[in-house]
């Protein structure tokens, strides 16, 4: 077809079923793009807690601002595409700039590199933190530059009369953010909770970071591979300076003539006429005005992407068997991309329909303000769930007290006075719970053998008591003081000899004295010379066992002895998925809403600001929780999720009020007004602005009379 005078002719492009070949190479790049980012992302807040050994709140705090920098960070890359690189080499710049961030987490994560004395642990912490950081920096530039690119450069690449492809294009681009999203947080959690190392077998996150790595190297390839069949626009000046250059114009104007001498003017951007026309400023209206209802949306996404941390730390203290299969914490997020997929049809196709039938005018803004408050459900529900997980862990010692369990090694049953309490114990036995002491207490044995015992504070231990020795003798043993890291299980052997084994490896002779499992259950085997056996033991998550071996064992009887030191997690991760059902209902009422009411009441040709402003509202939103994190001294996780709800629906209350007072706008049919305008008469009326202000200057540099104080009062922006 031909094309309108004025206008450079785009270069045809082979087609496929009439779409172009060059954009399916567009969308294998963000497909991986967005499973390199989201598996990453899965993993990272338990990196930083149980990698980088940081304590919640700090990695909350990390986390959110590596959110906040991959939000902030597109209105550079608008203006780096649209105003010196286009968009093209600015997606394979910022590209390589994100791969090389992959990388260098990737490495990070390898615990080998400085564990010199080979025990599992790094031995530079710094070096590993330095390495995550700069990765976090590099990436956040990375994939924040090339958001706002690759879908525009996407569209570049239809015909003018090819506006239905164009269409279906965006929703497979938008299908491919969604599978690349959704594959990543159930694969990227399964690397993690493999085991990999060189000298010792650690949780892998260099590998759960190094495939992220791996498919963004892919994704840059792709990208490349079509080079020679894109459409690349050259940059023709950024929207978004020109939006900004107005708005600093009109205010420096303004402050130059702030005194009443000058006459007020409708509204402040009006101060802009000397220098802009009539249409650039009434879109700059239109764009604030919208804007100004942005405010109080980052509180939304304070919310939101807590899922990410908060929630997934409160998933490792449940239970993640589902029977057919086992869900890791971090695997749980995987819930928000499923039910996006189901709902996004299903609110769009039966709930709005059924909505209007029932003659409700539910509008946008409406709709955005439903999703603010089913979001606050959402936190309201989490903190439901909190308090029931608190209910079923240990009460753990607080500083100056101490817990102790007893064991009996002898074949008799045993009377224990400790402190005030007194406890018979069978034989190869121990007592149920732990009891709870000062530092220094009391303890007597059978009727004649007293001991004064000394614990450090705040620490919870097992004393093994073996009484066929005279006098009886003592062995205490520190405890774990926390729940087993990530849903692991602790198991310790208390073996035949009367201490516990230490150099037997496990699920090939005897565990350690503290292991580690994922499993539901665990196997020993016990051999000598000539026989062996196997004993397995059920476990769930976060449990701790200590398992007997009497001095009476004998091949063929079943006569180890569990005791159970720990419950195992009992607040099933399947009561999480009510606090996620209603988020992403919010997400899919709020996010899809708002930017079409955003694209509603948008000049044509700023849409690219208000998609900036849109995104600046979630980096905001992370900030938001950064301060609460740092500044809330609440000791009860419930609380800060009854609190964010809370601030959530404050802030709801607000946006409802905003919302009733907000005018839509036809901005097509305001734009034709100004269009309409001759050019000619534009200029004369800049100019009339230009004598009338001059007019007025000049008369006060003529004027000889004072102004008294009242008279010099300066009027407000």
């Amino acid at each position: 077809p031909a094309k309108d005078e004025g206008k450079d002719p785009k270069k045809k492009s082979a087609t496929v079923c009439g779409f172009p070949i060059s954009i399916f190479f567009i969308v294998v790049n963000e497909f991986c793009e967005r499973f390199s980012y989201y598996g990453m992302r899965a993993v990272l807040v338990l990196y930083f807690k149980y990698f980088l050994r940081w304590d919640d709140d700090f990695a909350t705090t990390i986390y959110h601002t590596f959110v906040a920098l991959c939000y902030l960070t597109p209105i550079m890359g608008a203006i780096v595409a649209d105003s010196w690189l286009g968009k093209f080499k600015t997606i394979v710049y910022l590209s390589i700039v994100y791969t090389v961030g992959q990388v260098v987490l990737a490495v990070s994560a390898i615990h080998d590199i400085t564990d010199t004395n080979r025990d599992g642990t790094p031995d530079n912490m710094t070096l590993h933190i330095v390495l995550s950081m700069l990765g976090l920096a590099l990436i956040a530039v990375g994939t924040g530059g090339i958001k706002p690119c690759v879908s525009a450069f996407g569209g570049d690449q239809f015909q003018d009369h090819q506006e239905k492809q164009r269409g279906t294009f965006f929703s497979i681009f938008y299908l491919s953010i969604n599978a690349g999203s959704l594959l990543s947080t159930i694969i990227t959690p399964i690397l993690r909770g493999q085991e990999c190392g060189i000298y010792t077998k650690q949780k892998c996150y260099s590998l759960a970071f190094g495939v992220p790595a791996g498919l963004m190297v892919a994704s840059l390839i792709v990208f490349i591979v079509g080079s020679g069949m894109y459409i690349k626009t050259p940059p023709q000046g950024n929207i978004m300076v020109k939006f900004f250059t107005c708005i600093g114009f009109a205010i420096k104007n303004r402050f130059r003539h702030r005194t009443n001498e000058f006459p007020k003017r409708t509204h402040w951007m009006d101060w802009a006429e000397e220098k802009y026309d009539k249409l650039l400023i009434a879109q700059v209206k239109m764009v604030l005005k919208v804007l100004f209802l942005y405010i109080p949306l980052p509180m939304f996404w304070a919310l939101y992407d807590q899922q990410g941390s908060r929630w997934t730390l409160q998933a490792t203290n449940m239970d993640g068997d589902f029977g057919i299969l086992t869900i890791q914490p971090d695997q749980m997020q995987t819930i928000n991309a499923i039910l996006i997929l189901l709902l996004v049809p299903i609110v769009e196709s039966v709930i709005y329909p059924l909505i209007a039938k029932c003659k409700i005018n539910f509008t946008p803004l409406r709709r955005i303000t439903v999703g603010m408050f089913f979001a606050a459900l959402a936190f309201i529900a989490a903190a439901l769930v909190e308090i029931q997980i608190e209910r079923t862990l240990p009460k753990f010692p607080s500083s100056p007290e101490v817990q102790v369990k007893f064991i009996n090694m002898g074949n008799k049953s045993l009377d224990l006075t400790a402190g005030t309490n007194k406890v018979t114990l069978e034989a190869f036995t121990a007592n149920a719970d732990y009891l709870t002491f000062e530092q220094h207490f009391d303890l007597t044995v059978g009727s004649d053998f007293n001991y004064s015992t000394t614990l450090t504070p705040g620490s919870r231990n097992t004393m093994v008591i073996f009484p066929d020795t005279t006098p009886p003798k003592l062995m205490p043993f520190t405890d774990i003081n926390a729940k087993p890291e990530q849903g692991a299980n602790a198991i310790r052997l208390f073996f035949f000899m009367f201490m516990p084994q230490t150099a037997a490896q496990y699920q090939t002779g005897l565990c350690s004295h503290l292991c580690f499992s994922l499993h539901l259950r665990a196997q020993f085997k016990i051999k000598s010379a000539a026989e062996e056996c196997v004993y397995t033991q059920e476990l769930g998550f976060g449990s701790s066992f200590t398992l007997i071996i009497p001095p009476t064992f004998a091949f063929g009887s079943n006569s180890i002895r569990p005791v159970l030191d720990m419950e195992q997690n009992s607040f099933h991760m399947a009561w999480q998925i009510p606090q996620y059902f209603l988020l992403t209902l919010g997400e899919v009422v709020f996010s899809v809403t708002g930017l079409e009411f955003s694209y509603s009441q948008a000049p044509s040709n700023m849409k690219s600001v208000l998609q900036a402003g849109w995104l600046l509202t979630v980096a905001v939103g992370n900030i938001v929780v950064l301060i609460v994190a740092e500044a809330a001294t609440l000791q009860d996780q419930w609380a800060e999720y009854v609190l964010f709800a809370s601030l959530l629906l404050v802030v709801c209350v607000i946006f409802a009020i905003m919302a009733y007072f907000y005018t839509y706008i036809d901005p097509a049919k305001i734009e034709a007004e100004f269009a309409q305008i001759d050019p000619k008469q534009k200029e004369k009326r800049r100019n009339s602005r230009k004598d009338s202000v001059e007019q007025h200057k000049e008369e006060r540099r003529s004027s000889d009379s004072s102004y008294d104080n009242e008279e010099q009062k300066q009027t407000r922006i």
